[in-house]
């Protein structure tokens, strides 16, 4: 049947295309700024006539109400990266939280490990020869697809059409649900004087040529601005923000230097707004790709001078890091983390940085710790850590003994917790006081 035949036989309505979604299935929503609302909406009407439905997605910026109480028996949500609007139900009891490297989710689709039954995609209209586009988000989606049982996508023409493994064929959908909409956006971070102030200390490590790994937040984002001066840079990173436009525009970001897929911001989706969708709409220095693919340390690694740029929530004094809970508080995800540390610390050149304030909750508590908070998980291992930064200054701890690592990280945390921090060394035995401490101490 010549595909625009078989895309008008596909056509529904979001009711019709969910009825495919049946008592004790697997549902997939795309994640991110790319998540299909019109069929997540649709979803939610279908609750009545369901039961134990598991509901599977990473970040989404949409509604998430199948995660309400009076969901419970219908709809459980089980996340791969927790996002602020299902944080509380996973809290309670009523979602769940699975912890996993970015890099290896798709694995679990492949293998039957975690076996597909519906993928809700958002994609833009079909081209003149049948290809559907995942535009701002192909991350783990592009897998999803071709492993679902049932395919229903989200027409909408006000998805942008991108560049690189970024299509799906018509024949390769269940059904075709057609929805003009605004894409989700996630708004800019708020940049503080704090976060500026890592930035800054940050920046001091990254040098011409660099190819760039940014994560989510307000560090990373107050960090490129600081690079208008450099040369060459280089993106190869699973996400884009706005942020990016500006040192692009300048012709800070160019990739020349890139010995790995030169001239190619590589990366697996864009978070941000419709001014950054805008920009990478039938915009060809982005490439995007599957996670599986922009987060394999071994393809990270082929990058020179590689810098991956992580956040965290807390960091022990011998360089565990934890970055997704708070304590036993689930907060967000493993995410790219620890692909990119990884592949960071492989790269010639290389430099995988821990970027986080010194403190918490207003000041009243040291983000440099003595021990991880009961319950709190690590993340990226001590073995695994070079750089942290906080508005203090760098640590680099990599190759050095736990004495050495104590020592570095308690001279970039708050000097009001200091004393604190020694007073744990040496009661573990790890480090003395400096004798000037000392004396200030006993005075």
């Amino acid at each position: 049947m010549p595909w625009r035949e078989e895309y008008q036989s596909k056509l529904r309505s979001p009711e019709e295309a969910l009825r495919c979604v049946e008592s004790g299935m697997r549902v997939y929503i795309q994640e991110g700024c790319g998540e299909p609302e019109t069929l997540v909406e649709a979803l939610l009407r279908r609750a009545p006539y369901v039961h134990d439905v598991e509901v599977v997605h990473l970040l989404t910026l949409g509604c998430a109400d199948y995660v309400a109480p009076e969901m419970a028996g219908h709809f459980r949500h089980n996340a791969m990266f927790i996002g602020g609007n299902v944080r509380e139900a996973i809290n309670d009891g009523r979602a769940d939280y699975t912890p996993i490297n970015l890099s290896e989710i798709e694995e679990l689709f492949e293998s039957g490990a975690m076996p597909l039954d519906v993928a809700l995609i958002q994609v833009s209209p079909p081209d003149a020869h049948g290809y559907c586009c995942f535009g701002v988000a192909v991350d783990t989606t592009l897998t999803a697809a071709n492993r679902a049982r049932y395919v229903i996508a989200q027409v909408n023409d006000r998805m942008p059409r991108t560049f690189g493994d970024s299509f799906i064929h018509v024949s390769q959908i269940t059904t075709f649900v057609e929805s003009s909409r605004p894409l989700c956006e996630l708004p800019k971070p708020q940049i503080t004087e704090m976060h500026r102030a890592i930035a800054k200390n940050v920046a001091g490590l990254i040098e011409d040529g660099a190819v760039l790994q940014t994560g989510i937040g307000g560090i990373p984002d107050a960090v490129l601005p600081f690079l208008m001066d450099r040369k060459d840079l280089g993106v190869h990173s699973e996400l884009v923000s706005d942020s990016a436009i500006p040192l692009i525009e300048a012709g800070v970001i160019t990739g020349a230097r890139k010995n790995y897929k030169p001239r190619k911001v590589i990366l697996g989706f864009v978070l941000g707004t419709k001014t950054l969708f805008d920009f990478v709409d039938n915009n060809p220095i982005f490439e995007f790709h599957p996670t599986a693919y922009t987060n394999d340390p071994i393809l990270i690694a082929r990058n020179d001078n590689m810098v991956a740029i992580n956040s965290a929530l807390q960091v022990d004094l011998t360089g565990q890091v934890c970055s997704d809970s708070i304590g036993t508080y689930f907060y967000s995800g493993i995410g790219g983390q620890v692909d990119f540390m990884r592949g960071a610390s492989r790269s010639r050149g290389g430099k995988p940085i821990i970027a986080l304030p010194s403190t918490a909750k207003g000041g009243t508590i040291s983000r440099i710790a003595p021990m991880l908070d009961p319950g709190a998980g690590v993340v990226t291992s001590r073995g695994l850590v070079h750089y942290v930064v906080t508005e203090y200054g760098v640590a680099y701890l990599h190759g050095k003994s736990i004495r050495e690592r104590a020592k570095a990280l308690i001279e970039i945390s708050h000097p009001k917790f200091r004393n604190e921090l020694y007073e744990h060394c040496e009661r573990t035995k790890w480090l003395q006081r400096p004798a000037k401490m000392l004396a200030e101490v006993m005075v």
